[in-house]
């Protein structure tokens, strides 16, 4: 890569590293993703693929109903670049599909996808992470280059940072949330039965436990109806 690329790829990664902090959630910055991608790289279309404890692969985000098609059919069949990728946690690159013969069912399922580079993404390093994959695809055959795959693997892991730092503010939101809503109905119970915190708190766990419910589901219903489920 000259110094000129150099310079222009350290730019675009300093406006994409902005971009990503500055989206709102986890959809949000996928979007940012797959929209930078495009925009940064010699491809036609783009998309994102998450797979989290080792579900079956979802479709994140795409840029374009051609790449929906090109996972759905991979995502039925459990066979395929994005597939490999999920599973191995390796790059895989394709320069032809009408040539590579190790998913030949590619070809006449997605004809308008010629060139693929899949590259692997990570959200934690426990047995519960999500894993994901950032696709780059192309309509022609032979587009991405050597240096095509570097800036991916960049863009990747900028991606997967961005990513997981979305998830975890969601999921402490989400606990945040929970125990205001907990707060709330502790606070209804102790003003109708005149008891202290630890009794009310006591109450709501019991009903939790008995309808098989989750606390902030039961404190959610206390707050609407003014009546614990039964």
């Amino acid at each position: 890569m000259t110094e000129p690329d150099l310079a222009h790829s350290a730019d675009t990664f300093a406006r994409l590293a902005i971009e990503l902090h500055d989206a709102p959630g986890v959809e949000e910055t996928i979007d940012a993703v797959v929209q930078f991608a495009q925009q940064a790289l010699s491809c036609t279309y783009a998309g994102v693929a998450l797979s989290t404890r080792g579900s079956r692969a979802e479709i994140a985000a795409v840029t374009d109903p051609v790449v929906t098609a090109f996972y759905e059919q991979q995502i039925a069949t459990e066979s395929g670049p994005l597939i490999t990728a999920l599973r191995e946690r390796t790059a895989v690159l394709i320069h032809d599909t009408t040539t590579d013969d190790r998913w030949p069912e590619l070809v006449t399922g997605t004809p308008a996808i010629r060139s693929v580079l899949d590259v692997p993404l990570a959200t934690g390093d426990t047995p519960r992470h999500t894993v994901g994959v950032l696709g780059l695809y192309a309509a022609e055959p032979d587009v991405f280059t050597t240096d095509d795959e570097a800036i991916a693997h960049v863009l990747a892991q900028h991606a997967s940072v961005a990513l997981a730092s979305a998830r975890h503010e969601e999921t402490m939101a989400q606990a945040v949330d929970a125990r205001k809503l907990v707060g709330q109905a502790m606070g209804i119970l102790m003003e109708r039965f005149d008891v202290d915190g630890d009794r009310a708190f006591a109450i709501l766990k019991r009903y939790s436990q008995d309808t098989n419910t989750k606390l902030r589901d039961v404190a959610q219903q206390l707050i609407d109806t003014r009546k614990l489920p039964h």
